[in-house]
């Protein structure tokens, strides 16, 4: 026999990405939004970036190496995107001691108490984001205002976000209208002239290097159309019914952190679901709680809860959203 047939177990499609060059183009397209950041918000944008970063990096070393016994893999990008989106979800005058905690809960109980890469159920930059958001409420809730504070850390002129604007002008009785005089107009929201998180501030920025990474086929459309979508009707129905009390959709999709959320956050290819289908599910619960969170439960800001609470349901997404095995049969009536 001249020719020989190999047989081997699946996959036999084999493709040029690497979980390093997928993180490394997630990294890529953050750039945008954090020079943006450190333009407006100046040196505490690179002191809370940098100490997360490393932070998450040195964390990630050390737990693989001392506790898992195992051949680290800080090389492959994961760590450092870990630490960037969560410096991208922190504000920027945050002391360094809680970045350092924020950093060691995202990698050691979002991450590797689950196995490490590919193996955690939920993203771990917002579960570090989430318990220094429950643990340190005034500490993550002072936003630094951008430009003021451009050369101060810690001591830095705070202000409140938009969302924290309209939400306490409305428990108090003041008309949407009479707030809207006093938060950013639209075309700040959008280039990011705002108090806020240290990633979230530019939709602008956020989108171009989302662009980016839908042309290099880094993520699918899916989950962020689905996620804007949902937020847009369900806020303009509201808004329809009563703009006395409710912001217009523009409002909802361009402040706090929803594009960070959609574009980056909820993509994760571990904690999102497989086929486009479960993509659209996942997407618009996001959306649903996001809107409902904002309206009607006590943060002003609710995507991060959102994510987390969907990231549950993946599994189950992916249980019953999913496609024929090739060969199944098909049961009729």
């Amino acid at each position: 026999m001249d020719k020989l047939i190999t047989v081997s177990p699946s996959p036999h499609v084999y493709g040029d990405d690497t979980v390093k060059k997928l993180m490394y183009g997630v990294v890529y397209a953050l750039l945008p939004a954090l020079l943006i950041s450190v333009y407006f918000f100046g040196i505490g944008a690179l002191i809370v970036t940098t100490i997360s970063i490393v932070s998450c990096v040195a964390f990630e070393y050390l737990i693989q190496k001392y506790l898992m016994k195992s051949e680290p893999s800080i090389s492959d990008g994961s760590a450092l995107v870990t630490g960037l989106l969560l410096a991208f979800n922190l504000p920027t005058n945050l002391p360094w001691w809680i970045i350092v905690i924020g950093a060691l809960v995202a990698i050691g109980v979002g991450k590797m108490t689950f196995g490490g890469l590919g193996n955690n159920p939920f993203n771990p930059a917002l579960v570090g984001r989430v318990f220094l958001f429950i643990s340190f409420p005034v500490q993550m809730t002072s936003w630094p205002e951008p430009i003021v504070s451009r050369l101060q850390y810690t001591d830095a002129v705070t202000g409140a976000t938009p969302l924290a604007v309209v939400k306490e002008g409305l428990s108090a009785g003041v008309p949407m209208s009479r707030l809207l005089e006093q938060i950013p107009g639209y075309m700040e929201l959008f280039i990011g002239y705002l108090p806020g998180c240290t990633g979230e501030i530019s939709a602008l920025a956020l989108l171009a290097g989302g662009l980016y990474m839908l042309t290099r086929k880094i993520i699918t459309w899916h989950i962020p159309a689905s996620i804007f979508l949902s937020v847009f009707i369900f806020t303009g129905i509201l808004w329809l019914i009563n703009p006395y009390d409710n912001a217009d959709p523009l409002f909802h999709l361009l402040s706090g952190g929803l594009v960070l959320g959609a574009v980056y956050m909820a993509t994760d290819y571990v904690t999102s679901p497989m086929t486009p289908k479960g993509m659209w599910i996942f997407g618009i619960g996001i959306g649903v709680i996001t809107v409902a969170i904002r309206i009607y439960g006590a943060y002003p800001e609710g995507v991060s809860f959102a994510i987390l609470i969907m990231n549950a349901f993946v599994p189950l997404i992916n249980k019953y959203v999913k496609p024929k095995r090739f060969g199944e049969e098909v049961k009729n009536g």
